[in-house]
């Protein structure tokens, strides 16, 4: 990635200023950026995706809890409470009985199978979702495949790791809170603000995952790192809105059972997926529809749809 020439307030000035768009003009330019790409095409993709990358991950977690041995039951138990928080109840259900039938018998040899079968199929998940972001900035993949497939694997790894802090953050951290202050002798309120303080700190783990990958997934030649960016959180916050209105969908009028018999809750799951990649893929094109803005608007460090790199750069080298 390519050095700016600008300082970091001007850096941010232009991201968070929507390149000079309004608000009204970012949504009409986003929903014009999602036709046009195809965005709910895509998001089916990464649905399929995500279904096949998503149970190896969890045995590889949850192989992950068995170093605290003492408390991986606990874990566990929390890991299924909160998923079930989250989850539509019947694609909850399939996922723990899954989860439940592989690792009965798992041994050190299908954890470790487990762990190279998970960076296999997440990282065709992550390829799935470079390819959505190279569509969102116009942009053809010209990479060699092992170097967009190692970008996979990394940010792969990258994002269980974030993805584990955030899980730990919220399974453990009410209980590491009260090791503390029993042993530090910390007061109450202190204790009191980190269990406040876990969940946006969770929360900040999940927006860091998505702007990782909207940096480093598409292929263009020159990006400006930002911890937060208008696209990653409208893209959590999407995440989490879909996730609780299919929750309440399904709650009153959740129909899948009797169409589909023993296959709706795969279906249910299946679904949430879609709308879990649909969150991602729309904050990804918002980020492109803010550079694209700010190319034509002049900023000199922004690319216009389909550039690698931005004018000023071609002009000086």
């Amino acid at each position: 990635m390519a050095s700016s020439k600008l300082s970091t307030n001007q850096q941010m000035g232009s991201v968070w200023n929507l390149g000079g768009l309004s608000i009204a003009q970012l949504a009409r330019r986003t929903w014009q950026g999602i036709n046009d790409n195809n965005l709910f095409g895509r998001a089916s993709e990464l649905a399929y995706s995500y279904l096949v990358a998503i149970f190896p991950l969890l045995i590889f977690l949850l192989s992950c809890f068995g170093l605290f041995a003492s408390r991986s039951s606990e874990l566990i138990n929390k890991l299924f409470f909160y998923f079930s928080r989250v989850l539509p109840p019947a694609a909850n259900d399939v996922v723990a009985k899954t989860i439940s039938e592989v690792t009965k018998n798992s041994g050190g040899a299908k954890v470790t199978l487990g762990l190279l079968l998970a960076l296999v199929s997440a990282s065709g998940g992550m390829n799935s979702m470079i390819s959505a972001l190279n569509g969102a900035y116009a942009v053809r993949d010209s990479r060699p495949w092992y170097k967009t497939r190692a970008i996979a694997i990394v940010l792969t790894v990258a994002i269980s790791i974030l993805i584990f802090a955030a899980l730990f953050m919220v399974l453990v951290g009410s209980t590491v809170a009260d090791w503390i202050g029993y042993h530090l002798h910390v007061g109450s309120l202190a204790i009191m603000a980190w269990k406040w303080v876990q969940w946006p700190a969770a929360l900040f783990f999940v927006v860091l995952s998505f702007s990782l990958i909207y940096y480093y997934g598409p292929d263009v030649k020159e990006q400006h790192w930002y911890w937060i960016t208008p696209g990653s959180l409208v893209g959590v916050l999407l995440w989490i809105g879909f996730s609780a209105a299919f929750r309440v969908y399904l709650h009153f009028f959740n129909s899948y059972s009797r169409t589909y018999g023993s296959l709706g809750a795969v279906i249910i799951l299946l679904l949430w997926f879609y709308v879990t990649g649909l969150a991602f893929t729309v904050g990804g094109q918002i980020n492109a529809e803010i550079e694209h803005a700010a190319a034509l608007n002049g900023h000199p460090e922004a690319k216009a749809p389909g550039e690698k790199v931005a004018n000023d750069t071609k002009q000086a080298a």
